[in-house]
């Protein structure tokens, strides 16, 4: 299935070179491990196991670039004390949904 590009505005484009510039070196080694277990398996053995290797690799990898993209954000948490949570009036009967038949 063919990928779409996605078109960015210049900042976003920045964003973007930031997250792949730190992204090569953070996977650097997880693509150097993937290339040698690769390389390590004759062709009747790429399949199987080995699938499940790769995938286990590419994960991986997928998780640190979510990790990237976050890192260099600004932080959006909130910046007082939540609000408080009003107490129950009423507490629900255990026979809330009617009658059971017999």
């Amino acid at each position: 299935m063919p990928r779409t590009r996605v078109e960015l505005t210049p900042d976003q484009q920045a964003e973007a070179d930031r997250i792949k510039a730190a992204l090569i070196a953070a996977v650097a080694t997880d693509l150097d491990d993937l290339a040698r277990l690769l390389a390590s398996k004759a062709d009747l053995d790429l399949l199987g196991a080995t699938e499940f290797q790769v995938r286990d690799v590419v994960h991986a990898i997928g998780a640190k670039a979510i990790e990237t993209a976050l890192a260099g954000r600004k932080k959006g948490g909130t910046t007082g004390r939540a609000a408080p949570v009003p107490t129950a009036t009423n507490r629900p009967s255990s026979s809330a949904g009617g009658r059971r038949p017999s």
